[in-house]
């Protein structure tokens, strides 16, 4: 089922949303391709601890976090992924990874890099590994109070011409 603290504030937001069911994934590439959702329109949460604090990263499911960027973006001493247990509690009655992008929800800070693209839709999980909510970008942004940040996240695959990057990084 979905999460109810969610559903309750879209509803209460007025929300423009859909709730779309699928087989169960756990990965959000494998969520984005059961829904038949494109990559880069599935937001995939990132945990994080950032100095300390319990955070949230929210980027495409074909994107991986680049820890040493988004430190360097929030100007802080220390980004690391947290773990299960770390945050696993923030969480009641979602199931463990399928958390949705929502942090304040949840007492969290969530940020984002805005690759997302204006006037599409955008889906995520819904706090279960069988339910996505998909909606229309503007209406996440609207609601989700996302702090978005310059960088710090790049395509998984190393082969895509669509890497990321407002100052280019060389690494040897």
């Amino acid at each position: 089922m979905v999460a109810q603290l969610l559903i309750d504030y879209l509803k209460r937001s007025k929300a423009e949303y859909q709730v779309l069911k699928h087989s169960i994934a756990f990965t959000a590439q494998e969520t984005a391709e059961c829904s038949h959702i494109h990559g880069h329109n599935f937001a995939k949460v990132v945990m994080v601890k950032i100095d300390g604090e319990l955070s949230m990263v929210v980027l495409p499911a074909h994107y991986t976090l680049d820890l040493e960027i988004l430190r360097d973006v929030l100007g802080v001493g220390s980004v690391r992924l947290a773990s299960e247990h770390e945050f696993k509690h923030r969480f009641p009655r979602c199931e463990t990874g399928a958390m949705p992008p929502f942090g304040h929800l949840y007492g969290l800070m969530t940020y984002m890099v805005p690759v997302f693209a204006e006037g599409e839709m955008i889906a995520f999980n819904s706090g279960t590994h069988t339910e996505v909510i998909a909606m229309p970008y503007r209406e996440y942004l609207r609601l989700a109070h996302v702090m978005e940040i310059e960088d710090g996240m790049m395509p998984s695959s190393m082969n895509s011409a669509m890497i990321h990057r407002r100052q280019p990084r060389f690494r040897y």
